[in-house]
């Protein structure tokens, strides 16, 4: 899951697209599993949540160079 900014930042939109759209669908089911007890380590959904705000970041940088 862990990925370093500078990675993230030689992806293109669409591929930052897809990762997002993947994390997000991760952070459901730790939800989930955290709702549930299965889930082990809770922060896990913290570092979820920050690679979902590192990616819109990115993304949202990418918007405003054009």
């Amino acid at each position: 899951m862990k990925n370093t900014t500078k990675k993230l930042v030689d992806k293109s939109t669409q591929e930052l697209n897809a990762q997002l759209k993947e994390l997000k669908s991760e952070l459901f089911n730790l939800r989930f599993q955290n709702a549930t007890g299965q889930l082990a380590n809770p922060k896990q959904i913290a570092a979820c949540k920050k690679e979902i705000a590192r990616i819109k970041t990115i993304i949202r940088e990418q918007e405003l160079k054009g």
